[in-house]
């Protein structure tokens, strides 16, 4: 056993954004301002979108970018049962009804044959989950929402520096938003963050006056020496702005994301190799030819069919071993408040059932050591091994 616990995740930052944190606190601006705007073009230059709207989560992000659709009650907006609650929470406060579409049973993302079930003369959109960096088909997915006049929102929070067919997601193109996540766990942090983008003008208008307060443009630097002290409401607007001190952190981490990525993609194939031939894991399938996986997180499959053990159980196995793990996610329609709002019920995705009962995410970040892989890949195995059926 370590004498240390390895956490799952862990965030990398540099001396360069401690230092540029101190500076804004020295500087007195505090909140959103200058580097926040800097961030957010260092962000359209290397997604290509035309706009880059930070915020302070990637759940304002998706809130923004539903409401902005002007959905209303009745509305529906299709996505995946595979993905945290903030994908489904923010279309409910955006006004509509998630509607689930099941997954690839192994890839774990949303399957086009599944949408184009599920679309109803209700449907306004379409918000595919690039699951653990995985990119989905957009091709397919694209194609469903021209033939219906569909928006696709993608929930990239695991998706930064991933591509489908070439083509970087973030780069949104007509009727497309895509929003990615700076928490601590994810590819680049801000501590807490997120990042709407879209080439859409009236879009990018909405997000830029709701994500404060719905004040006109030029409010937020009313303190400046050559700020506004008027402003107007333009509507109903939240507090989801980024400060200065997130961005500085986000610069520095855009500064090492290509690393980042490579090691996390380094880490990726360790583990493929080491458990290729083991049984009771079902590995992720490679990604086809032409995308790019982020790998945001490992996560293979328990195969508790082959196993003594649940995928519970080996997880507390490894914590034992000073081996942190994690779980992403719990299939979404079997959560008691979405089964008592919708009537979701088990068996109505079963695909999702499958893959939530088994799934296991392995640590995974770019600071960790070869004796962190090592530990992870020895660990697992002992624990497979000796509880095959």
């Amino acid at each position: 056993m370590r004498d240390a616990f390895l956490p799952f995740a862990k965030p990398d930052i540099a001396e360069d954004a401690v230092a540029a944190v101190a500076q804004c606190l020295r500087s007195g601006w505090l909140t959103t301002g200058p580097r926040a705007i800097e961030f957010e073009e260092v962000f359209k230059t290397y997604t290509g979108a035309k706009y880059a709207l930070a915020v302070n989560s990637a759940t304002a992000g998706l809130h923004g970018a539903f409401s902005a659709l002007g959905l209303k009650k009745g509305d529906e907006v299709i996505t995946s049962p595979m993905t945290f609650a903030a994908t489904l929470n923010t279309i409910i406060f955006a006004g509509a009804t998630p509607v689930l579409a099941d997954i690839d049973p192994r890839g774990l993302n949303i399957l086009p044959a599944e949408i184009e079930k599920k679309i109803t003369p209700r449907t306004k959109a379409i918000a595919p989950v690039h699951f653990a960096g995985r990119p989905c088909d957009m091709a397919a997915i694209e194609a469903i929402a021209k033939k219906h006049n569909l928006w696709i929102i993608e929930d990239a929070a695991h998706a930064l520096g991933a591509a489908a067919g070439g083509q970087k997601i973030g780069k949104p193109g007509v009727k497309k938003a895509a929003v990615f996540s700076f928490h601590p766990t994810k590819n680049i942090t801000t501590g807490e963050g997120g990042i709407v983008c879209v080439d859409d003008d009236n879009m990018a208008e909405f997000i830029y006056v709701f994500r404060l307060h719905g004040m006109s443009k030029g409010a937020g630097n009313r303190y400046a020496a050559k700020g506004k002290a008027h402003y107007d409401i333009l509507m109903p607007g939240l507090k989801y702005n980024m400060l200065d001190m997130q961005a500085v952190i986000g610069l520095s981490q855009m500064k090492r994301l290509e690393a980042f990525n490579a090691r996390r993609a380094q880490i990726a194939a360790k583990y493929m190799q080491a458990f290729k031939d083991v049984e009771g894991l079902i590995l992720p399938p490679p990604v086809k030819a032409g995308d790019t996986h982020s790998w945001h997180i490992f996560t293979p499959l328990i195969d508790i069919d082959k196993l003594k053990i649940t995928r519970d159980e080996f997880m507390k196995l490894m914590g034992a071993q000073n081996i942190g793990t994690a779980l992403h996610y719990q299939a979404a329609h079997l959560f008691s408040s979405y089964q008592k709002a919708y009537g979701w019920k088990r068996g109505d995705c079963p695909n999702a059932e499958y893959a939530a009962s088994r799934i296991v995410s392995l640590p995974l970040f770019p600071a960790m050591e070869e004796r962190d892989i090592q530990d992870t890949i020895k660990a697992a195995k002992e624990i497979l091994k000796a509880n095959k059926r």
